[in-house]
């Protein structure tokens, strides 16, 4: 049966490339830590304020 974990990071101005890293690092150390053989997907999606700027984003990963 799949599971599925999700990772959320805030962004910020001028960070966010650096912060998109270490997202992906925080992913991948997951992965080695667990012991994942297969992952079906990742999907991200931003989260943004009442004004529309986005914030944050959220990360999915389905895997076995």
């Amino acid at each position: 049966m799949p599971n599925v974990i999700t990772f959320t990071a805030e962004l910020e101005i001028f960070k966010t490339i650096n912060q998109l890293k270490d997202l992906d690092e925080r992913v991948n150390e997951y992965i080695r830590e667990n012991d994942v053989k297969t992952v079906h997907s990742i999907s991200d999606t931003t989260t943004s304020d009442n004004t529309g700027k986005t914030m944050g984003i959220i990360r999915v990963m389905v895997y076995d």
